[in-house]
């Protein structure tokens, strides 16, 4: 992956201008002479799941400030975290937490939550109508491979009243490095003991079936233009994609929809830390949505340029305040309150 220093070029090198990363998105922001600096440039490398959010924060941001830029540079939660662990960016975004293994004894990496999100699995039945309903244990024998056919008997008893086909499914899964493939194998992970054997838990599971799809909207292309497919996506990508959407069997033995209620469900059952790595799949409830999860921030607790550490500080204070409003507008999930607050206030330490 280019540094980010060579995609800005010059940019670093002019006075009062200032490189942050943020989420997927790159932007450029004039901000309070009380922070040091006339104008601040913000580039961004991260996750595809959250785009549409981060586009509709930048065009907020805008309205506040004309002298933004944004570029989109949605290269995957794991290059956006190696890029804020090797000192490139001042601002990461992924849907995992940083590994234990790849954080050292330097400068701590916030982790902040942005939002709630829930990946869903999504598919392509033609004239197959009906809401496809599913288990974790179906799901992991499906992208290992053991079911091979949309009517196998486990599918079919989750779907008594379904037709269901007697086709090939034809696994579609993300490549490595992808804040997506993390989510859904450590749902996969918790419920399926020989998932976690043979494919394991992390951001580039060991998929023995399938072909992939590099970024979300690959996905999205990918199913709808395949018959008999099955892939998953984060839940507003879907839905504007057009996507038929499973229901899934949570830990309550309940087959629930993915909304923002039943994300935020799972979110307020499960015990949050004080470092926000924590994972919410398969939370406890009955109206839980068990493939939930954060979105987060990598941000360096201490900046090398303290002016970039104030910038940070505040555009963060302006995503845990308006930017929750925008998010809400549009269709995502928003942080419960006590959950904004603490994460505003740990975002406030930065320098």
């Amino acid at each position: 992956m280019p540094r980010l220093s060579r995609l800005l070029g010059s940019t670093l090198a002019a006075p009062l201008s200032l490189a942050l990363a943020i989420g997927a998105t790159i932007f450029t922001v004039e901000i309070p002479s009380t922070l040091g600096q006339d104008r601040v440039t913000l580039v961004a490398t991260g996750s595809s799941l959250p785009e549409p959010l981060y586009v509709a924060w930048a065009d907020a941001f805008h309205k506040a400030n004309p002298a933004i830029v944004i570029r989109y540079l949605p290269q995957g939660t794991g290059e956006s975290g190696q890029s804020i662990l090797a000192g490139s960016g001042d601002l990461g975004g992924g849907d995992a937490p940083i590994p234990d293994k790849q954080l050292n004894a330097g400068n701590p990496i916030l982790q902040l939550p942005s939002v709630l999100i829930g990946v869903v699995i999504v598919y392509n039945l033609p004239e197959t109508p009906g809401d496809l309903r599913l288990s974790g244990q179906v799901v992991a024998e499906i992208f290992l491979g053991k079911i091979k056919t949309w009517n196998d008997p486990a599918i079919a008893r989750l779907n008594p009243e379904m037709k269901l086909p007697g086709q090939p499914i034809q696994v579609i899964h993300r490549t490595e490095g992808k804040g997506s493939n993390y989510i859904l194998a450590d749902y996969l992970c918790k419920v399926s003991p020989e998932f976690l054997a043979k494919a394991g838990r992390g951001e580039s599971p060991n998929w023995p079936v399938g072909t992939s799809a590099g970024r979300s909207q690959d996905m999205s292309d990918r199913v709808r233009a395949t018959q008999y497919s099955i892939g998953y996506s984060e839940l507003n990508l879907a839905e504007r994609a057009s996507l038929r959407i499973a229901r899934i069997k949570n830990s309550a033995n309940e087959f629930i929809k993915p909304t923002e209620k039943t994300f935020a469900n799972a979110a307020l059952e499960a015990k949050i830390s004080d470092d926000f790595r924590v994972s919410l799949t398969n939370a406890p409830g009955k109206e839980s949505y068990p493939i939930t999860s954060f979105t987060w921030f990598y941000v360096p607790a201490k900046a090398k340029d303290p002016s970039r550490g104030r910038a940070v500080a505040a555009y963060l204070k302006w995503i845990y305040s308006d930017g929750q409003t925008v998010a809400e507008n549009q269709g995502y999930a928003t942080l419960p309150k006590e959950l904004l607050a603490k994460a505003a206030a740990t975002a406030a330490t930065i320098r």
